[in-house]
């Protein structure tokens, strides 16, 4: 499958169909309203496509100078966010097993779904991108003495919420298998509020955002931020534009600015915008609105599905 650090991402994305023919078109529908395009999406015969799996480097520039004053204040907030991340692993830890045991008698399969997530990208002088196969240049190609953005994976656990065979019952939903426009993508919601990949177990868990304590793990090992653009799947990362991939300069995180905006309820493109306007503005003070304001949202269960 699709992976990053040097190995080559151009591949046949084949092996999601049982019935395959070399057609490259996806489910229509792609850009309405959940039910409306889970519906349509049923409906569809599932073939094989070829995907382009090029992701898009681009240029790092000047970057801002923290004063003192301004890195201190940064030191100080890892600290707490490593603090917090800690206490909610050693206080949630009680529900963190009963929702262990729920999940293994709920439904077959593992407890836990690894999956392979996009990291803060990793500025990388162009001498090395040349050879690079898998990624897209800028115009006019790398230079030489020039950093980029190039991304890098990491391995982000979660509780399983879906059924252990969602992707060979439900492949139609995995829209990122099938070439589609970029209006297309812009308009895709990642979930669904009707979704029959998620089990009887994992609605709950996803409506309490109980199976999000888990994800404390991610900021206890640095991988993550309390606050950032949430880990975006890896074999996404193609369908973003060059100006999209700017949100992978940051580190990612268990919240973040669109979690207070609509969660679930808005499109790729909104969370995009949403996550393009944190990584511009992002100060310690603006982490500290968004932990609180989203703690409210999860008490009101409001967008999470």
């Amino acid at each position: 499958m699709f992976s990053v650090g040097g190995i080559d991402f151009l591949n046949m994305k084949m092996e999601m169909a049982t019935d395959c023919n070399s057609s490259v078109e996806a489910p229509s529908g792609l850009n309405l309203g959940h039910r409306e395009r889970l519906a349509r999406a049923r409906g569809h015969r599932i073939r094989c496509v070829t995907v382009s799996t090029k992701i898009k480097a681009i240029a790092v520039g000047p970057q801002p100078k923290l004063s003192f004053a301004d890195r201190v204040l940064e030191a100080t907030y890892v600290v707490f966010e490593r603090c917090v991340a800690a206490a909610a692993l050693v206080v949630g830890s009680p529900i963190l097993l009963l929702e262990a045991i729920a999940i293994k008698l709920d439904s077959k399969g593992p407890v836990f779904f690894h999956h392979e997530r996009a990291a803060q990208s990793v500025p990388t002088p162009g001498r090395d991108l040349a050879d690079r196969p898998d990624l897209q240049a800028p115009e006019g190609g790398f230079q030489p003495d020039e950093l980029y953005w190039v991304p890098k994976p990491f391995r982000f656990v979660k509780f399983r919420t879906m059924h252990h065979d969602a992707l060979s019952k439900f492949p139609e939903l995995y829209w990122w298998n099938y070439d589609i426009t970029e209006e297309e993508f812009a308009n895709i919601y990642h979930n669904l509020d009707d979704d029959p990949r998620v089990t009887r177990i994992g609605k709950i868990l996803r409506k309490t955002s109980l199976d999000e304590i888990v994800n404390f793990w991610h900021v206890l090992t640095g991988e993550c931020r309390l606050v950032g653009p949430r880990p975006e799947i890896v074999d996404i990362l193609p369908y973003y534009s060059a100006e999209e991939m700017r949100k992978f300069t940051v580190k990612p995180g268990i919240t973040c600015l669109w979690a207070i905006r609509g969660r679930s309820e808005l499109s790729v493109r909104e969370k995009n915008q949403h996550d393009l306007e944190y990584v511009q503005t992002r100060t310690v003070w603006l982490d500290l609105k968004i932990l609180f304001l989203t703690a409210w949202y999860v008490i009101r269960g409001r967008g999470a599905y």
